[in-house]
This record gives C-alpha cells, sequence and structure tokens, in this order.
C-alpha cells in the first residue's frame, strides 16, 4: 500500500486541486494524508468535501503554525502511515491520474525515487486556480498547446519514456532532490530517523535527508519521464532561515551522521 503525503500550508484553492486529481487516480490501495503547516479552517473544509471520495480516506494531520515547519509535519504524518511506501508531494503540485500507479511501478527496494515537477507560469496559475481547471485529465496534445504559449516552463519530462530512460545515472547525487515528488520505502525512511527537523524556515531539510538516505546505501533512482507534477506558481517564500540552514547542510555533508537528530522517532508510539 502507499500513503501519499501532501503538505500544505494555507493554499486551499491549490490544495483542492490536487486532492481532486488524487481522487482521480488510475491506482487503487492507496491512502492520502494531507500534512498542514497549520492552516486556517478553510483548508479542513476542502480536506472535509473530499475525504470520502477516496476508498482509504484522507487523513488531515494539522499543527499549530510557528514558521515554517516542513519537517516537522511531514514526519507527524509519516507515523501515521498505513502504507510501507510513501510518496511527498507538495499541496501545490497537480500529478497526473496516472501518479500513483507510476510511482507503484517505480518503487525498487534500496532506492528512493525523485519525481520531476513542470512550472506553471503566474498568469497560466492565476487562470487555473480562479476556474479549478484539471489538470491531470489533460492530454500530452493539451499540454504541448499550453507549452507552445509559454505558460509552462518544459514540455518534454510530460511524455512517458518506458525502459528507455537511464534512471540510475545519478544514485549518489543528493542535489536536486526535492521532496515535492518523492517515493521512499517507509522502512528506509524510519531507518534515518525521517526530516531534521532542525531546519526551521525555508530550505535544504530535503537535501539533508538525501544525503543521509544515500549514506545509508539507499540510492537515487529518477523518476523524470514517468510520474511528473505541474507546480503552480507562488511568491517566493522568505528566506530569512537560508543560510542557517545551508550552515547545517554543510555540517551533515561533512560529517558521518545517518540519523536525523530531531526525527521521527518522537512520533512512533505515541
Amino acid at each position: 500500500m502507499i500513503s501519499v503525503i501532501v503538505s500544505t500550508y494555507n493554499r486551499p484553492d491549490a490544495l483542492r486541486l490536487v486532492l481532486l486529481a488524487l481522487v482521480q487516480q488510475d491506482a487503487a490501495d492507496f491512502e492520502v494524508i494531507v500534512a498542514d503547516d497549520g492552516s486556517a479552517d478553510e483548508t479542513k473544509q476542502v480536506v472535509d468535501s473530499l475525504r470520502s471520495k477516496v476508498s482509504c480516506g484522507i487523513k488531515h494531520v494539522w499543527h499549530e503554525h510557528a514558521d515554517f515547519r516542513a519537517a516537522t509535519i511531514r514526519n507527524k504524518s509519516a507515523a501515521l502511515a498505513k502504507g510501507d511506501y510513501l510518496v511527498f508531494l507538495d499541496g501545490d503540485s497537480v500529478p497526473r491520474a496516472s501518479f500513483v500507479r507510476r510511482h507503484q511501478e517505480l518503487a525498487e527496494h534500496n532506492y528512493f525515487v525523485v519525481g520531476n515537477r513542470i512550472l506553471l507560469s503566474s498568469v497560466f496559475t492565476a487562470s487555473v486556480l480562479r476556474q479549478q481547471l484539471p489538470l491531470h485529465q489533460w492530454s500530452n496534445w493539451h499540454w504541448l498547446k499550453i507549452f507552445c504559449h509559454g505558460q509552462i516552463n518544459r514540455f518534454l519530462p510530460i511524455l512517458p519514456a518506458g525502459n528507455f530512460y537511464p534512471r540510475y545515472l545519478r544514485r549518489t547525487k543528493w542535489q536536486g532532490a526535492k521532496t515535492c515528488n518523492l517515493g521512499i520505502w517507509k522502512k528506509d525512511f524510519f531507518a534515518v530517523n525521517g526530516f531534521d527537523e532542525s531546519y526551521s524556515g525555508w530550505g535544504y531539510e530535503d537535501s539533508d535527508l538525501a544525503i543521509r538516505l544515500i549514506r545509508s546505501h539507499v540510492l537515487r533512482k529518477d523518476g523524470h519521464f514517468a510520474a511528473p507534477v505541474f507546480h503552480l506558481w507562488h511568491p517566493e517564500n522568505s528566506r530569512n532561515r537560508e543560510q542557517v540552514n545551508y550552515q547545517k547542510l554543510k555540517e551533515i555533508e561533512s560529517s558521518a551522521r545517518v540519523k536525523a537528530v530531531h526525527g521521527i522517532d518522537q512520533y512512533v508510539g505515541v
């Protein structure tokens, strides 16, 4: 079983599109967990309105907002996951209808899977949100037309490559591994103690996780040309703690540490 963990904070219009796409997946045997970093009540209303439309239901894990704590809310959500495989997805990144099935096909022991994202323009995003357009249903031909009008940054990664794409060339490369679209076996995630919650504010908690996974001999597998997501534009998040977090990342990179100091173990058995 797969547990799809969707992180969000106060973007109910975007979250609704993501959840609608998950409701209409062409796969079965998965659950959805909304990892909510302290949103207002409108987010809960969106979750409640769609909860019954997923066979395994939608869990809503919420904590009070105190700066950007994506690592913390993802750990709390993963601790409640029933699946033996986790897929992390951002609440502003809309998957295609084949997303869960593709991650099922890509899952491989001793690997974590890094998917890619397609960036939407600000103008196009505004239109998508206003009209609640079903991006997950659109054909490749439709996306090609959108690309030709300059409303997305790339088109080719939308196309499936089947078994022809070299998925193991970057097995030990942590750079560019983002948790907006990442699959991992739960046992491997727990073995490194999940995300390190000492990262507060924007930046580098996903890189930290990738470094520790590779160090524990769980290597990177590219999910490009298989399970893309469509990233809705938003203003850049505050980066007031970027340098502090970057320093933490350099420390973990130069150390031999595998397990997060402040990780998921604090929520196990609670």
